[in-house]
This record gives C-alpha cells, sequence and structure tokens, in this order.
C-alpha cells in the first residue's frame, strides 16, 4: 500500500466517525462498556484463581480412619491417595503428632493445662492423612471417593472452599451471558454507523467506483472506521480500569488490613500485562467483524 493511499483510507475513516457522530458515540460507548466489562471479569478471574492456588498449598482435606485400624490398613489407603490424579501430596499425622499439634494451638501460654492429661492422649483416636490438592475445584470428587473407602471413619473438607467455588461459578455465568450480549450489541452498532457512513457516501462511492477504484480502496475506510471505534472503545475501559485497579488495592489494604493476612491480590502490571493486549485484540477484532460484515454486504465492487 502507498503512503498517500494509507493516509487517505484513515483519513476517510476518522471523517467517517466524524459525521456519524451519535451512530459513533453509541457504538464507542457499547464497545466501552463491554471491554469495561470483560476487564472487570478478568482482574476477578486473575485474583480468585490467585487466592485458590494460596488455597491449594494451605488447605487441606483430613481423613481420619475407623478405631482399631490397623497401620498396615491406614498405609493402604494411603497408597490409594497417592494415586489419585487430584493430590498434590498429602502426609500420615500420628495421633502422637495430632496431640502436639493441639497442645501447641490450644494451650500455649497454658502448659499446666496441657501438663493435666499426663501421659493421656485424648487424641489417641485421631490419626490422620492431611491431603493438599493439585485443583482445589476437584474437592467434591476426591471427598466422595475417600469417603467410600473402608476404614475410614470421617472426611474434613473445607466448606467455605466449596461454596465459594460454587458462588463464583454462577458469577461467571452470569457475567459471561452478560458479556457475550455486550459483544453482540457492539457488532450491532458498529454495523448499523458503518452503514449510515455508506448510505451518505453512496453516490461517491458511485463515482469513484465508475473512474476505476479499486475494491480495497472503496471498502478500506469503512473497515477503517469499524476498527477506531473498537480501539477506542477499547482504550478508554482500559485507562479507567487501570486507574480505579491501583486505588481499589490501596484502600482494601489500607481500610481493612486484616485481609493482608488473608489474601494477596495481583499488582496491577500482573493483571494488565495480560489485560491490556487481551483488551485492545478484542475491541479491534469486534470493529473489524462489525465493520467488514457491512461493507461486504452493501457495497458491492
Amino acid at each position: 500500500m502507498k503512503i498517500s493511499t494509507f493516509g487517505y483510507t484513515i483519513k476517510q475513516g476518522i471523517k467517517n466517525i466524524w459525521t456519524n457522530k451519535m451512530f459513533s458515540i453509541a457504538s464507542i460507548a457499547t464497545m466501552a462498556a463491554c471491554i469495561f466489562m470483560f476487564g472487570m471479569f478478568y482482574a476477578i478471574v486473575a485474583n480468585f484463581q490467585h487466592v485458590v492456588k494460596d488455597v491449594e498449598s494451605s488447605v487441606a482435606i483430613t481423613v481420619f480412619f475407623d478405631e482399631g485400624t490397623t497401620q498396615d490398613e491406614i498405609d493402604e489407603i494411603g497408597q490409594k491417595i497417592a494415586m489419585r490424579p487430584e493430590v498434590s501430596s498429602f502426609n500420615f499425622v500420628s495421633a502422637d503428632e495430632a496431640w502436639a499439634e493441639y497442645k501447641l494451638e490450644y494451650f500455649d501460654g497454658d502448659e499446666a493445662a496441657a501438663a493435666s492429661f499426663g501421659s493421656d492422649n485424648p487424641l489417641s483416636d485421631k490419626a490422620n492423612y492431611e491431603i493438599y490438592m493439585e485443583d482445589i475445584s476437584q474437592q467434591s470428587s476426591l471427598v466422595s471417593y475417600l469417603e467410600g473407602q473402608d476404614h475410614i471413619s470421617k472426611v474434613r473438607q473445607s466448606e467455605m472452599v466449596a461454596n465459594t467455588l460454587t458462588d463464583f461459578n454462577r458469577l461467571v455465568s452470569i457475567v459471561s451471558a452478560v458479556i457475550i450480549i455486550l459483544i453482540c450489541v457492539a457488532v450491532f452498532l458498529i454495523s448499523n454507523t458503518v452503514r449510515t457512513g455508506i448510505a451518505v457516501r453512496r453516490e461517491e462511492i458511485g463515482i469513484m467506483k465508475m473512474i476505476g477504484a479499486t475494491d480495497f480502496f472503496v471498502r478500506a475506510p469503512f473497515i477503517v472506521e469499524g476498527i477506531l471505534i473498537g480501539l477506542i472503545g477499547a482504550v478508554i475501559p482500559l485507562c479507567i480500569l487501570y486507574a480505579m485497579y491501583g486505588k481499589i488495592i490501596t484502600y482494601v489494604a489500607s481500610r481493612f488490613g486484616f485481609l493482608n493476612n488473608l489474601l494477596t491480590f495481583l499488582p496491577v502490571q500482573t493483571v494488565f500485562e495480560i489485560l491490556v493486549p487481551v483488551g485492545l485484540i478484542l475491541g479491534v477484532g469486534i470493529g473489524y467483524i462489525g465493520s467488514k460484515a457491512t461493507v461486504h454486504k452493501h457495497i458491492n465492487v
């Protein structure tokens, strides 16, 4: 493409946007809403996955055994656990170790109360396996498997994790549906904007065709118009999200200091090094698809 042709194409694309200001603003606003929703959704998902990874390394499923279970039977259960694909690691906690951990957690600073038990171990039947997951979302399937095994009296799992995952999956479904609807609306509005531009310039297009203008020369300004609408509609919400994300993290960290011990939010650079290129590609792609389909349908050259 010649530089002059490239310049003409960009200039005409910008001119089309300015000529059809109302349609263009509506298209950009819808695109911005779509990218904003997508960006919020991605930031939530990225942070949630980050938290889940922390949970996977710290939250364990605990397996207790029937009274009278022998060590050989316990070892056999361990071999079955080791073969499960959901399991990242597991370790055996003897009754003595369980009692030592209990004393450390509940009798810290009150050694006299702990000493009152003497040599008796009130947790003599509480030997267990602590199991850590590869993927915490598969917790329920592993628990169901373990509860069906012989010599296992109880399986303790994190109900909070299960409920959180259920709620999050519901949120994913709702937000995904909203984003899809907004994408369809954005494509429709961009198509209408480009179609209006074609109608306004129909006489000019006819003259260009009569004097031998190429297909590309006639169609390119309208494709550029759609791409520019998509690009502008993506840049605006990404900038807003960038500013909001940093302020939200700063606010949460200062206002709710105790959360720093529970949650670790991803830094803005980590989130946006993926979100920015994906958001721009999504905006440009939607603009291209909307304009391309309209140009192909309404300009016969």
